[in-house]
């Protein structure tokens, strides 16, 4: 990161990030409500030995790809989100959130037949105790896909650029990607992937993907020798499979790898100060990986401001985002340690 950081103008990033209300986004993905329960414990149950949450307070919030919506929301543009919800409680609690939120409703398809996915999370103590999920991962109907594909038609010229977010909860489905992806083409607009494992073979020829190291092993397979290659390897060999403009690995406490064709790796080691949370981290990294590229940012840079911004939000509790303030404070903080 600081040799990187050394070579990169820290005024072109905040250039960049002062870019940012000026970009347009489409986000396709699945919808989830997120569901905080938050409280103390200071007893361990006589029943088993787990210990006894004391609930203070709950909160709801848009997640999964929403989670990604709002991350470019809070950071100044324009975004199209676009999936799934079920006609119920946490449907209606999530487009809620949504209005409150400020976030674009056009892309909303409601579906009875489905309920909405929701993840519950308790944290007590500033730590994440359990979650548990309730949701119908079956791919969406044929029918919902069509309507996702027309708001697709209708935004598709006005936008920067597109993220989809695989949640692998029934919405991103090959029968919907496929044609996604060549109206996409079409466009000529960059297309990002925060990628699923079982879908690795449909993205080929999207400008990014964005999977975690284990996602990123998983979908390289083992080498002929039965060992695990190593993280250049991998990130090469998917690169060159997707043939596409780039991979960007993300590494937990070890930072990220961007892979680019034509281009040495680079390693970014991560910023985090203090890490509380990483719900949603990848969310962030995507969405500002986007955003950076669709305000005229190199693969590098936005890389950059995609690892400065996800060292922002695990500092924080619950699915967080990042404020302009937030991000122009890490990447100036970033610069004295640099020159330090």
């Amino acid at each position: 990161m600081t040799k990187l950081l050394k070579n990169t103008s820290v005024e072109r990033l905040l250039e960049l990030v002062d870019s940012f209300p000026q970009t347009k986004v489409l986000v396709v993905g699945d919808f989830i409500l997120d569901e905080f329960v938050w409280g103390n414990v200071s007893r361990i149950s006589p029943e088993a030995p787990v210990p006894v949450v004391n609930v203070k307070r709950e909160s709801f919030v848009p997640g999964g790809s929403l989670n990604v919506a709002n991350n470019i929301r809070t950071l100044g543009g324009t975004v199209f989100p676009c999936g799934v919800v079920g006609r119920d409680l946490e449907g209606r609690l999530l487009v809620r959130g949504m209005r409150r939120l400020g976030i674009d409703l056009g892309g909303v398809i409601m579906d009875g037949t489905r309920p909405t996915t929701l993840k519950t999370r308790v944290i007590a103590h500033s730590q994440q105790v359990v979650r548990f999920d309730r949701e119908k991962v079956e791919p969406i109907s044929r029918v919902d896909a069509q309507k996702i594909l027309r708001f697709v038609r209708k935004k598709i010229k006005e936008v920067d650029a597109i993220v989809i977010e695989d949640y692998g909860k029934g919405v991103v489905e090959p029968f919907l990607l496929l044609p996604l992806l060549r109206l996409v083409k079409q466009s000529k607009k960059p297309v990002f992937v925060d990628p699923k494992e079982k879908h690795f073979s449909f993205y080929k020829g999207v400008t990014a993907i964005t999977p975690n190291r284990l996602e990123a092993y998983n979908m390289y397979g083992e080498s002929s020798n039965g060992r695990q290659p190593d993280l250049e390897k991998v990130g090469k060999g998917l690169l060159n499979r997707l043939k596409s403009k780039a991979i960007l690995v993300t590494l937990g406490e070890e930072g990220m790898a961007l892979f680019e064709k034509d281009y040495p790796t680079v390693k970014i080691p991560t910023t985090a100060r203090e890490v509380f949370d990483v719900s949603g981290a990848g969310d962030t990294v995507i969405a500002i990986f986007a955003l950076g590229v669709a305000a005229g940012a190199t693969l590098k840079e936005a890389a950059v401001l995609a690892n400065l911004a996800a060292g922002v939000v695990v500092g924080k509790l619950g699915t967080a985002t990042v404020e302009p303030s937030e991000l122009k404070q890490a990447i100036q903080s970033e610069a004295v340690s640099v020159h330090a």
